[in-house]
C-alpha cells in the first residue's frame, strides 16, 4: 500500500519525472524504448511508475517520434541533439521542466524494470536536496534534482549524465535498480527477474 503522506508531500511541491528515453539502443540492436516486459513496453513502463509516484509532469525525452506510440499521461519532446549524448536529453527534460515552474525534477531511464513508485517518493522525501539511488556501489539514477540545480544540470555535455553532480550527493538504496536493459542477455535477466517477481 503506498504511503499516502509521501503521496502528497511530492504533488505538494510539484516535481517532474524527466524520463531520459533517446537513447539509440546500439548494443541491444533495437528500440529498446518499444521492448515488451510483461503487458507493456519499458517506455510504458516507466511512465506508469512516475505517474504512480506523484511525479507531474512527466515528460518523455526521444529522439524519434515513432517511440511515442501507444503513450499516455505523459509530454513528450523531442531531442533534435540526441547524437550529443545523455546530457542533451537532461537539458532538453530540464529546459522544459522548469518552463512548466516545477520545484525539483527526478531524472530516470526507461530501463530499470525494478523501479518502484515508493522508491521516487523516497528519492523527493528533502525537496532542497539533491538525492540519488545507491546501487552496485554507486549513487546514480533515478536522482532528485531541486530546482536550484537546474542551472548545473543544463551546462552538462556529452554522454557523461548527472554522474559529476552525483558524487557526493545523498542517496537511496535498492540494489534492484541495477537491472537494467543493454543487450539481449540483460533483456533475458530481466524478464527473469520480472517472473520471479510475480511468482
Amino acid at each position: 500500500m503506498e504511503n499516502s503522506e509521501d503521496s502528497i508531500a511530492v504533488r505538494a511541491v510539484s516535481v517532474a519525472a524527466i524520463v531520459l528515453a533517446a537513447g539509440a539502443s546500439r548494443r541491444l540492436g533495437r528500440p529498446k524504448q518499444k521492448v515488451v516486459l510483461g503487458t507493456e513496453t519499458l517506455l510504458q513502463r516507466a511512465v506508469r511508475v512516475a505517474r504512480q509516484a506523484g511525479l507531474e509532469p512527466v515528460l518523455v525525452i526521444l529522439r524519434d517520434r515513432s517511440l511515442d506510440e501507444s503513450l499516455s499521461g505523459c509530454q513528450t519532446i523531442l531531442n533534435p541533439l540526441a547524437e550529443e549524448g545523455i546530457a542533451s536529453s537532461i537539458r532538453c527534460g530540464v529546459e522544459q521542466a522548469r518552463a512548466q515552474g516545477v520545484e525539483g525534477a527526478v531524472l530516470m531511464s526507461c530501463d530499470q524494470i525494478a523501479l518502484r513508485p515508493e522508491h521516487l517518493r523516497r528519492l523527493c522525501a528533502q525537496v532542497d536536496r539533491v538525492t540519488g539511488s545507491g546501487y552496485d556501489g554507486k549513487i546514480g539514477i533515478p536522482a532528485y534534482f531541486p530546482a536550484l540545480s537546474f542551472e548545473a544540470l543544463l551546462r552538462l555535455r556529452g554522454d557523461r549524465g548527472a554522474r559529476d553532480l552525483l558524487s557526493d550527493a545523498a542517496f537511496v538504496t535498492e540494489e534492484a535498480l541495477r537491472i537494467d536493459v543493454d543487450t539481449e542477455v540483460d533483456l533475458e535477466h530481466a524478464r527473469a527477474w520480472l517472473k520471479a517477481e510475480e511468482a
